[in-house]
């Protein structure tokens, strides 16, 4: 029975495909993928005089993932920029599967090396995108602890950064403890060791502060700091990171997102780790300070004590007291003098007062002759007369004059000017 057979029947437990079916599958499926251009870094070439094939494996930077590629040999003798492990270049092939032995490589016929220039402008539209989400926002920065537990390091083991940070920290602080994680700091493995290094660091508990440290380098040997990924782990991490890459002039993209930037390793580890002789130097100089402080605010307070010694009032507290008796006294004086000059005035008021009415009173009018004549009415109080109409004839009357009243009855009438019965 033929391969093409064999992919027609049916496939089950009872009719299983042969590894060459199978293996012809997949070179199928492969082959429809077509050519593809491929970005990454070189890890290994292998070209042997007299060989056919050169092979090399082409590693993603960001991650832990690599390809392996084979080409012409004349195809890196004529690269116009000497191809060597690190280098980051752009392939041109195709995905090609090796049936014989289950491979997968990539066969190129194009390889152009990624200048300077370019890399450049990868980085800075990497800049502006991290920018934009905001990873550089200066109010994401924590502060750093003023005295850490301990201090996690990120460096090359063995590396000039790292000797300088210990060397320079435990000269300020000598009880200073560190966790020291080595990594690659260059080349296609450096990105993934550094995020292990980094995580593992950030969920210790006793860690307060991570450094990321590393030399000064070239453009190329600084790109793993660059990286996104890198950028994005030490945004992630719950603790301050420290970014101490290369020199002054160096700006790798996570010294803008790490909590600060250190100028070199020897900066880092004066910004993370106090100076125990400045510290000491300066608790001196602050309680000279206090001690010079309390002494001047006892000098103050014993100045105020003796003024008011001093004053008139402590020497003869009654004074006062005895002026303000005399003031007293001389008041309810005067206020006793105007109140009897008030009521004697008030007094021969009313004496005149009641003496006009008692002329112009009822009682005075009777006592002069008149009477006040007052009609009785059965059932009703009596009502006083004022004219002949009011009292006709039989009415009877009550006449009330000085020392009482008598009644009497109408037996007639006499108006002014006439008389009648």
């Amino acid at each position: 029975m033929t391969a093409g057979q064999n992919a027609a029947r049916p496939n089950s437990a009872e009719q299983p495909w042969p590894v060459r079916t199978v293996a012809q599958k997949v070179a199928g499926w492969i082959d429809k993928l077509g050519t593809i251009w491929v970005e990454g870094q070189i890890t290994q070439i292998n070209a042997r005089p007299g060989t056919r094939t050169a092979f090399l494996t082409l590693r993603d930077p960001s991650v832990d993932m690599s390809l392996q590629v084979t080409c012409s040999p004349q195809l890196l003798q004529q690269s116009g920029v000497p191809l060597t492990e690190g280098s980051r270049v752009i392939m041109f092939g195709k995905m090609t599967f090796w049936p014989g032995r289950g491979s997968l490589a990539l066969r190129v016929t194009e390889i152009r090396a990624v200048g300077i220039g370019e890399l450049l402008a990868r980085l800075e539209r990497l800049r502006a995108l991290l920018a934009a989400e905001g990873l550089f926002d200066p109010r994401l920065k924590r502060p750093l602890p003023f005295l850490p537990r301990r201090v996690g390091l990120v460096t090359s083991r063995g590396s000039a950064a790292e000797r300088d940070v210990l060397s320079v920290a435990q000269r300020r602080w000598p009880a200073v403890q560190f966790d020291v994680r080595h990594a690659t700091v260059q080349g296609p493995t450096a990105v993934t060791q550094l995020i292990d290094a980094l995580e593992a660091l950030d969920k210790d508990p006793d860690v307060d502060v991570i450094v990321l440290a590393r030399g000064g380098g070239s453009v190329e040997d600084l790109l793993p700091f660059s990286d996104e990924a890198l950028c994005r782990a030490i945004s992630a991490c719950t603790t301050p990171v420290v970014s101490a890459i290369g020199h002054e002039p160096d700006s790798p993209l996570c010294d803008h997102v790490a909590d600060l930037r250190a100028a070199t390793p020897t900066d880092a580890a004066k910004r993370v780790v106090p100076d125990a002789v400045a510290e000491l130097d300066l608790v001196d100089e602050l309680r000279a300070r206090s001690a010079a402080a309390l002494r001047n605010w006892v000098r103050r307070e014993e100045h105020v004590i003796a003024q008011l010694r001093d004053r008139p009032v402590l020497a003869d507290p009654f004074r006062d007291l005895d002026r303000r008796n005399e003031e007293i006294e001389r008041l309810q004086h005067a206020a006793r003098r105007d109140v009897t000059r008030l009521i004697s005035s008030q007094s021969s008021t009313l004496e005149h007062l009641r003496a006009r009415l008692a002329t112009l009173g009822p009682a005075a009018t009777l006592a002069r002759g008149y009477a006040v004549v007052q009609r009785i009415v059965p059932g009703s109080a009596p009502e006083v007369v004022r004219t002949l109409d009011e009292m006709p004839i039989g009415t009877q009357l009550r006449v009330r004059v000085a020392d009482g009243a008598a009644r009497a009855a109408v037996m007639g009438h006499e108006r002014q000017g006439r008389s009648g019965q």
